[in-house]
């Protein structure tokens, strides 16, 4: 979740991280449990949230936009150095 937030940062809204992520597992994601989890993450504080005007389309409506807070990037930069460790030591895997 914190990654589509990151690539959108600042106009990413629940719908198209709902699609992003649900596009990297495979799977769909549930809209409530989107909606939860990115609930949650601001409630840890590595998000923020706003509410945009409504879309100017007739009978548009609002969207909850969402950004990565300082944490967020923090804790987005550990991920990746995590990661690359766990590569970096991993056995090599193919013909020898």
């Amino acid at each position: 979740m914190l990654l589509a937030v990151a690539r959108h940062d600042g106009s990413a809204y629940g719908l198209l991280v709902r699609e992003e992520v649900s596009a990297e597992r495979g799977r769909e994601l549930s809209v409530g449990a989107t909606y939860t989890t990115l609930s949650r993450l601001e409630t840890k504080g590595l998000l923020t949230s706003r509410t945009t005007d409504p879309l100017p389309v007739r009978g548009g409506r609002s969207r909850r936009e969402y950004r990565l807070t300082t944490a967020g990037h923090q804790v987005l930069a550990a991920e990746r150095e995590r990661a690359a460790r766990r590569w970096g030591s991993a056995p090599q895997w193919g013909p020898a």
